[in-house]
């Protein structure tokens, strides 16, 4: 396709190959019928959408809606607008030397239409490539009419010397300056409701006011708004004739299933490559890793309705291995596993990305977020072992007994942040009943995962008030629940 545009460098040449002027909005409906006939994915790379928003996407799209994705922070709304530049045309012309991309067939300012009747075929045109036509406006309190529509330019006046009175002095916004291209205002609510009103007649007419300069200009362009529901109430909202102008408006959501959420983080972590060579991660780490978002957004300590960003699992997964790596760079070794300690290395990736109630910040941000992780365990836990209920028959059997009387006779064990795999690995092995109840429970879990699972077992026990956890600086120490105050006694 490069080598045959590079030929065509004129209006005539262009006239030539039967070039025909078409909307974006009909370039992103032709491409996308071109995308589903031929069973090519549409939006690749986002999880969990695939029966909910992303259908709904493609029927605004084949409508030929202005669009507004409405979701929490961390939902992918941003993501989805990039990903609609996949479907547009890889290469448009456009009138050499234009402020607002003038289709050379259809002209609209006044410099191409003058250009074209002065040069006639010989019009010069150059070519945009798809990935130059995506333009973004993040949404702030001062953003003005001048940075969106546009203003008089006083230099440009000056060095015409034309008056104010004449439409060359005029200096268009990004909008103008985005035509025939995907314009993307993020947080929509936080524009104040003045700037939105001038959006109404670029949304249903097409024209622009600037200073007074009334201007026809039937502007090509794909609209995409994102806005978070918690704007409607705490900082601004959508006023409702823009909402009236905007044809479709879609609601995203977060993952709905572990194996989802893993599948994001994977694929957006930012990972050096030594990492990923020097540290092994069981599969259970990356299950409890995402369960602590799953928990933080249904936890009575933090805010649902500012919701919990999947940047919160992707952050802590990079966290983890980076505590990892720590420890085998401190002893030297070559490689090691993640293991269940060292989630204390993803609380400050934790406490960053929630908003806490009042109950919340009476607990602490790190406090609620070893909970979260404490939970996480807990509910992973019931999936490997027996479920501990709540409340007992006294005298009745459990199959942490053994376990729990083990501790119950000695005087616990410790864990710390920085044993060497070899300690790590005999530490573990002094607690004969983790082995038996692995070996009962879960025989065919993967070797190199053993250790883990011991560790889950151990913080699970804690997690439904069997033993007792104890941070120090070092590490984590395990004790049975009452017997070392009774024998203290």
């Amino acid at each position: 396709m490069i080598d045959k545009i590079k030929n065509i460098n004129t209006l005539g040449d262009l006239k030539n190959t039967g070039y025909k002027v078409k909307s974006i909005k009909d370039e992103l409906r032709d491409n996308l019928i071109d995308k589903i006939k031929k069973g090519e994915t549409t939006f690749e790379g986002v999880w969990g959408y695939e029966n909910t928003v992303i259908p709904e996407l493609e029927r605004a799209i084949l409508s030929r809606h202005n669009i507004n994705l409405l979701g929490l922070r961390g939902q992918a709304k941003t993501r989805l607008a990039r990903l609609m530049v996949r479907l547009l045309d890889e290469w448009i012309p456009v009138v050499k030397g234009s402020e607002i991309n003038d289709d050379p067939l259809k002209p609209i300012s006044r410099y191409a239409i003058e250009l074209i009747k002065e040069k006639k075929e010989q019009t010069p045109i150059t070519w945009l490539h798809r990935d130059d036509r995506f333009y973004e406006k993040l949404a702030t309190p001062d953003v003005t009419v001048a940075d969106l529509i546009g203003d008089v330019d006083p230099i440009k006046a000056a060095n015409l010397k034309l008056s104010y009175a004449d439409d060359r002095v005029l200096h268009f916004g990004m909008i103008p300056r985005a035509n025939r291209c995907i314009f993307v205002i993020n947080e929509l609510p936080d524009l104040q409701a003045r700037i939105q009103v001038s959006l109404f007649n670029i949304l249903q007419e097409g024209d622009i006011q600037i200073r007074g300069f009334k201007l026809r200009l039937p502007l090509d362009l794909q609209f995409v708004f994102t806005a978070n529901p918690e704007d409607y109430t705490n900082r601004g909202s959508i006023v409702t004739p823009l909402k009236d102008r905007i044809g479709s408006q879609i609601l995203t959501h977060y993952p709905e299933d572990i194996q989802t959420a893993r599948k994001i983080t994977e694929q957006e972590s930012n990972l050096d490559s030594r990492q990923t060579n020097a540290v092994y991660v069981p599969s259970l780490a990356k299950d409890i890793l995402e369960q602590i978002s799953f928990e933080a957004r249904k936890s009575e300590y933090v805010d649902a309705k500012s919701g919990v960003s999947a940047r919160t699992s992707i952050t802590a997964f990079e966290n983890l291995l980076s505590t990892a790596e720590r420890r085998t760079l401190l002893s030297g070794a070559d490689s090691t596993t993640v293991r269940l300690s060292d989630f204390i290395g993803v609380i400050p990736a934790i406490t960053g990305k929630i908003e806490l109630v009042y109950e919340g910040e009476q607990e602490g941000a790190d406090g609620v977020a070893a909970l979260l992780i404490d939970d996480a365990v807990k509910t992973i836990f019931n999936s490997y072992f027996p479920k501990i209920e709540k409340l007992e028959r006294k005298g009745e059997e459990t199959p942490y007994d053994e376990l729990i009387q083990w501790f119950y006779n000695g005087e616990g064990f410790e864990l710390e942040d920085d044993y060497t795999d070899k300690e790590y690995h005999r530490a573990l092995n002094d607690v004969p009943p983790l082995a038996q109840l692995i070996k009962e429970y879960q025989p065919d879990i993967p070797t190199e995962d053993t250790n883990f699972l011991k560790e889950v077992l151990l913080w699970g026990l804690v997690a439904h008030k069997k033993l007792s956890k104890h941070r120090f600086s070092e590490g984590y120490q395990f004790k049975d629940l009452y017997g070392s105050y009774i024998s203290g006694l």
